[in-house]
């Protein structure tokens, strides 16, 4: 069961690795929930359940708009055959020919780097307007045997802003493509919780990131797929680490054993560094997820590295307020919080092996 406060829930994943909520149901639920409009913008669309709800909501008469990452339907090698079905990444063509078929309109970036978006607004302009983001990929290994997160949120607070983003992306401006300034985000209440929305590159998540951190008065905690040097997110944890401030993450195990990962200079430094190896089940530790004193989330699907920052088109979503003074708020931070925390304590015990 997910944590939900009001209206915002946050589910964690999958229920195959012993996490509490089935991700691949959630996204079918939400699509399944549209009755007029559909928006989607995600990395990529390799599960079969996900697309049948997809070209199902076309069939019952919703509009639906889509963007992909062009790089999981082109073969970067030519096939001998190519009327053959084959290759690398053909369960992907084969659902996007499908998309084309039922008459879904579905694009592909143009962005030279990742198109790295994980969200879908629904019913904008109606009273179901809602939005679902994470850090989950529609494929069956981001579903169900990658460890990964939801958010669904409703109303048009912040649907809103997400719906000028795809707006933005649907004109073509990806990435470093974008010719505009965007405006500041919107930082709505939703059930007496401050939200704050941010996109990359536009808006540069690590800055608000680090912001967040700097915070911090007791602790921040956090699971994440890739987590580079280049990032200022390691900077800004080694002070925290050495001004008191307990620091402590799981990071894929494939991903932190590279030598361009910040793993082992942050457990230099003193940060509780645990890798997650993959085998038993799982495939990937694939979180972008933070704790800040048990009572602030950031979710996305922004990894800590440079060109997320500056590059690709990525989403973060601050969920509270450390500077929040309301007793009721606090509370339902802390919910949202101590949910993250139980799966970011039951990883680390499953999978995390410690740096040292």
């Amino acid at each position: 069961m997910p944590a939900t406060i009001g209206s915002i829930s946050l589910y964690m994943g999958p229920h195959h690795l012993g996490g509490p909520d089935d991700l691949e149901r959630v996204v079918i639920d939400f699509v399944d929930g549209a009755r007029s409009t559909l928006d989607i913008a995600v990395q990529e669309l390799e599960s079969e359940p996900i697309a049948e709800a997809i070209i199902g909501a076309r069939q019952r008469g919703v509009r639906v708009r889509m963007v992909l990452e062009g790089d999981y339907l082109i073969a970067h090698q030519p096939l001998d055959d190519p009327f053959t079905p084959a290759g690398r990444h053909e369960p992907n063509r084969f659902l996007f020919n499908a998309l084309l078929r039922a008459k879904i309109d579905v694009r592909t970036d143009y962005n030279p780097a990742i198109f790295h978006q994980k969200f879908i607004v629904r019913d904008i302009a109606g009273t179901r307007a809602a939005l679902l983001t994470g850090s989950t990929n529609f494929t069956p290994t981001g579903t169900d045997s990658n460890l990964n997160h939801l958010v669904v949120i409703d109303g048009k607070s912040v649907a809103g802003e997400y719906a000028d983003e795809f707006a933005e992306i649907w004109s073509g401006t990806f990435g470093t493509k974008r010719e505009r300034h965007e405006r500041k985000p919107r930082e709505p209440r939703v059930a007496g919780v401050k939200l704050k929305p941010i996109f990359a590159p536009d808006h540069q998540p690590e800055m608000e990131i680090m912001k967040q951190m700097l915070k911090a008065r007791t602790r921040v905690d956090f699971a994440i797929f890739t987590f580079a040097q280049s990032s200022g997110v390691d900077d800004a944890m080694i002070a925290l680490a050495r001004g008191g401030i307990a620091v402590r993450g799981i990071a894929d195990a494939r991903q932190g054993n590279q030598a361009w990962a910040a793993s082992r200079p942050l457990a230099a430094a003193g940060v509780e560094f645990y890798l997650a190896s993959r085998g038993a089940g799982l495939n990937k530790l694939h979180h972008k997820l933070m704790v800040i004193d048990g009572q602030v989330l950031v979710v996305g699907s922004f990894n800590y590295t440079e060109p997320a920052n500056l590059l690709n088109d990525e989403n973060i979503l601050v969920i509270g307020d450390l500077e929040e003074t309301r007793p009721e708020s606090i509370a339902r931070q802390q919910a949202l919080g101590t949910y993250a925390l139980t799966e970011i304590d039951r990883m680390i015990g499953a999978h995390g092996r410690r740096l040292t």
